[in-house]
């Protein structure tokens, strides 16, 4: 293991239990839906990847790229770099993120995409860090609730590094210049 990487939090293993786990869940609540899968880009698409693998029932997918985030804090501005290129119009949608941090992200693409007439809005976070969080939103499925720590790996990344990692780890400290 990399010394950049203080500790594994999640193994590769216990991502594909993760996965198997909520794919089931999914499946299983939106069997007679519209399923309708956004992926917030770019830390969600391997989460959304594996899930989606796990998933029974008919999905479309989409994508978003957004960002509320300057280096390693929120800036609580939330800028749309890409759209949806389907019309949520009647759809269920999931919204797949890869952390649910302060909330202020998902919480405007929430709103965003109820004003757009979605069917109905629920929230798949493979991490879930509740210490941060700054809006009054919560996720629906969640892969696992975490410590307040710079996590990387499994699509989650420090300055676009890390994002192949197999595991979820902590990063350390003196990478990011964080607490000791």
């Amino acid at each position: 293991m990399s010394k950049e990487i203080a500790e594994i939090l999640i193994s590769e293993e216990e991502l594909k239990e993760i996965c198997a786990r909520l794919g089931k869940q999914i499946s299983e609540d939106y069997k007679d839906k519209k399923l309708f899968l956004v992926s917030v880009l770019k830390g969600a698409v391997v989460f959304m990847a594996d899930i989606m693998r796990n998933i029974t029932c008919p999905c479309e997918i989409d994508f978003m790229s957004v960002s509320s985030y300057s280096g390693t804090k929120t800036t609580g501005v939330v800028k749309i770099k890409k759209d949806l290129d389907i019309n949520p119009e009647g759809c269920d949608i999931l919204l797949v993120e890869d952390i649910l941090d302060s909330g202020v992200t998902l919480s405007y693409l929430k709103q965003m995409l109820l004003q757009r007439n979605a069917r109905s809005i629920k929230v798949c976070t493979l991490l879930d860090k509740p210490e941060n969080r700054q809006a009054d939103i919560a996720a629906d499925y969640v892969g696992k609730v975490v410590p307040d720590e710079f996590v990387v790996g499994y699509g989650l990344d420090y300055n676009e590094k890390y994002r192949n990692l197999p595991f979820v780890g902590i990063l350390s400290p003196e990478v990011y210049g964080g607490k000791d």
